[in-house]
């Protein structure tokens, strides 16, 4: 089978977040901040909706890239979080490749700042050492436009999947009736896409009249 021909399950994959780090942050130019910012605590809360073991990961966050995003380190207390101080990228660092390897998965859902190094560098990493690699754009994300746009055809070209956040949400998902997950997406979907926010508040205002 292809490898992106199997879903992503809550028992086969796990979610690496890279460098979202409050300096290098700043300079995101192909999507307004606010809305980068919603995307990524989308991604993340979709993890911890389905119990994804997850890493985090910040290169040099004693210097100008700054800290990690708070929000990503108080939604995952428990899990690992590796300090590079040097290496680009992640799978350079020993300490994050170990960190990955403990997970014991095989489809690794990435996102980094920025895409074109914090990103790509580690997903063609990652497709060497025989992983297979859904990598979200949209919690990614770039200095311009075009470095965007040409950032995710390589990755595509190399073999990795390229999609948003949205996309693995639903995937997890899987089935509105599985009921342990479904109001936990539900609420990531009403919180982080404008409009199904709209259509949520439509249906309950249409069930509040019955």
């Amino acid at each position: 089978m292809i490898p992106f021909h199997e879903k992503l399950t809550a028992d086969n994959c796990a979610m690496l977040l890279i460098d979202h780090q409050t300096g290098t942050m700043l300079g995101v130019q192909d999507i307004r901040l606010d809305q980068f910012r919603s995307n990524v605590l989308a991604l993340a809360r979709t993890a911890k909706a389905h119990n994804l073991p997850t890493v985090l990961t910040a290169s040099y966050a004693e210097g100008p890239n700054g800290p990690l995003m708070p929000e990503l380190l108080e939604m995952f207390p428990e899990s690992p979080v590796v300090y590079r101080p040097g290496p680009i990228d992640a799978f350079d660092d020993p300490e994050f490749d170990k960190a990955v390897q403990r997970l014991g998965r095989k489809k690794l859902i990435m996102a980094g700042v920025t895409t074109d190094v914090c990103l790509y560098f580690p997903v063609l990493s990652a497709l060497a050492k025989g992983y297979e690699v859904w990598a979200v754009y949209d919690a990614s994300s770039c200095w311009d436009t075009m470095s965007e746009l040409t950032s995710c055809m390589r990755m595509s070209q190399a073999g990795a999947v390229v999609c948003n956040w949205a996309v693995v949400c639903a995937m997890l998902q899987g089935d509105w009736r599985k009921s342990s997950t479904a109001p936990k997406t539900l609420d990531i979907f009403h919180d982080h896409l404008p409009f199904y926010g709209m259509l949520s508040n439509n249906l309950n205002a249409r069930n509040q009249k019955k």
